[in-house]
């Protein structure tokens, strides 16, 4: 009898490593490349997560419905994220299945979400550290449409723009449902 408790107990307790992407500083608050830690930061505040300053970013910790949910925001910068995601993938035992990257995408018109098991990285230099660093591209990744309404040679000022007043509305939206497609996630990891 109690083995099935424990077995119960360990599926009702399934732990979830959520990594959003961007860049530490005052100066990428609010930017396109930073959609990942403001997708966490409306998720923590939802369920009344406190930020604390930790190891390669800040952490906090949530629950959903019997799931734990460590949220991380890296912070050390785009490029090296893979350094942040292996080392808390690690500190937290999560396997590669319970890890969701969110992740800003030039490719998706603004708003639209599209959640994807795997993928190669398009360019997008977190996702390349990430895959240099767990040795595979095959790692879930929620991908967050930024759009792509910059002139030839301009992604790098685009990606690190601030949203535009009349894109307000629509980011908002997006960001609300991307915190209800986290938690579809958790609870069929799989799709």
């Amino acid at each position: 009898m109690p083995c099935i408790f424990v077995s119960s107990l360990r599926q009702f307790m399934t732990k979830f490593l959520i990594v959003g992407l961007g860049n530490p500083g005052d100066e990428y608050t609010s930017t396109r490349h930073n959609i990942g830690f403001d997708v966490l930061d409306y998720l923590a505040k939802q369920k009344e997560g406190t930020w604390e300053s930790v190891r390669h970013g800040w952490r906090t910790e949530i629950g959903i419905k019997g799931r734990k949910l460590i949220l991380i925001k890296p912070n050390t910068y785009m490029n090296l994220s893979g350094k942040a995601v292996a080392y808390w993938m690690q500190q937290e035992k999560i396997p590669l299945e319970n890890l969701l990257v969110i992740v800003d995408d030039l490719a998706l018109p603004i708003g639209k979400l599209r959640t994807r098991l795997k993928g190669s990285p398009a360019g997008h230099n977190g996702l390349k550290s990430i895959e240099a660093t767990l040795g595979t591209e095959a790692y879930p990744r929620l991908k967050f449409g930024i759009g792509n309404d910059f002139p030839k040679g301009r992604q790098v000022e685009f990606v690190l723009g601030k949203w535009k007043l009349e894109e307000e509305p629509i980011i908002s939206k997006a960001i609300e449902d991307a915190t209800k497609e986290v938690e579809k996630f958790v609870f069929n990891p799989k799709v």
